[in-house]
């Protein structure tokens, strides 16, 4: 397994996202019905965030934590309460992968 990113930001956005790509992959091996479903949710808030600031040239990882952050929020009224704590517990497993915990 990787090491966690000492300084994220020091990082170009490509080498942060394969960084932290594989917290996605270990839910899909170890984990429980729920936490499959926030993964997969939270999963296509990512790849689109991360998409969306390839599209617009930024290269700095840490450009990706706010992005991702205003993406969940906007879009929470989506979840139960129950679902909401799952992804915000996976939402923090990337951020300690990244070093950020």
């Amino acid at each position: 397994m990787s090491q966690p990113l000492a300084e994220s930001n020091a990082r170009n956005l490509d080498e942060l996202l394969e960084q932290i790509e594989p917290v996605f992959d270990d839910v899909v091996i170890d984990g429980s019905d729920d936490e499959l479903f926030a993964s997969g949710y939270l999963r296509g808030h990512f790849d689109l965030v991360a998409a969306q600031l390839s599209l617009q040239g930024e290269q700095q990882g840490d450009s990706l934590w706010p992005a991702l952050e205003k993406a969940i929020a906007d879009a929470s009224h989506e979840l139960t309460p129950a679902d909401q704590i799952h992804v915000e517990n996976l939402y923090l497993k990337l951020r300690a992968r990244a070093g950020l915990a």
